[in-house]
């Protein structure tokens, strides 16, 4: 058995969909959000919705990532809707990451008694 966790690290997913964007976005997301309700009195909602579907046969899932919020404004509110998708391995126990648990190591160093060329 290894020692490695099976369970998805959300940290690092958060920072592999849609190349660190959708972190950016849920941030700005929950402060644009917070500031409209602490100046106007009124509640807000933010709202993030994750579907995977299998890429082919393979082990493989692409993940739609939908950040929808609905923020206060003095004279009603202010909503936004983004759907990206990112495509993640999944390993072990349904870990899902960005690359493979078992991404071999590429070898460019030329085999020993072999010239390299100029």
């Amino acid at each position: 058995m290894s020692d490695q966790p099976t369970s998805t690290d959300v940290n690092a997913l958060l920072d592999d969909l849609d190349a660190g964007i959708f972190r950016e976005k849920l941030a700005r997301a929950l402060s644009d959000v917070a500031a409209g309700v602490v100046a106007h009195g009124k509640a807000g909602k933010v709202t993030v919705t994750f579907d995977l579907k299998q890429i082919a046969d393979s082990r493989q899932v692409d993940m739609a990532h939908k950040l929808t919020y609905v923020e206060p404004t003095a004279k009603g509110k202010r909503s936004e809707e983004n759907t990206t998708k990112t495509p993640l391995y999944v390993g072990r126990g349904g870990k899902l990451s960005l690359f493979p648990e078992e991404q071999h190591k590429f070898e460019f160093d030329a085999p020993q008694g072999t010239p390299q060329r100029a």
